[in-house]
């Protein structure tokens, strides 16, 4: 990880604290972030994207990932997902469902509304820190967004 990397790198959109606990620590203990914020519901999740002004659109140029769930209270992962390709400040943000819908027309439409990746939640603990892993060193360190390339 950068130095210069502060600030909010992932926002993890996740109602059930098991999962969200372990999806933190897996990314944590990997040293892949610098800082998790979790919000608990999809409503919560566009209080942080597009609330605030500037000031939140200084803090979403550091986001570098949204682990989105797609099971959520008040507003659905679709919703948000929708919401965050429909903005110009957003569009572009990478969104992986991170998911125990094993559906396919949760599949197709997240991929409709524009997902960049869909990963169904291992059951298992230890399987679903490793898929955390592995999902969290190519979002975070192999993956180029806009402006990282010097």
């Amino acid at each position: 990880m950068n130095a210069n990397d502060e600030g909010l790198q992932v926002l993890l959109v996740e109602d059930n604290a098991a999962d969200a606990e372990l999806t933190m620590d897996a990314l944590r203990d990997a040293k892949l972030v610098n800082h998790v914020q979790w919000v608990k519901d999809g409503a919560e999740a566009l209080d942080v994207l597009f609330k605030g002004g500037a000031a939140a659109a200084a803090e979403n140029q550091r986001l570098k990932l949204v682990l989105l769930d797609l099971r959520l209270p008040r507003v659905d992962g679709h919703e948000v997902l929708r919401a965050i390709r429909a903005d110009p400040r957003t569009k572009l943000m990478p969104v992986v469902v991170l998911t125990s819908s094993h559906e396919e027309s949760d599949v197709v439409r997240a991929y409709d509304l524009g997902a960049n990746s869909y990963l169904v939640k291992p059951v298992e603990s230890e399987a679903f820190m490793a898929a955390v892993r592995e999902l969290g060193l190519y979002w975070m360190l192999l993956n180029k967004l806009p402006g990282d390339i010097k």
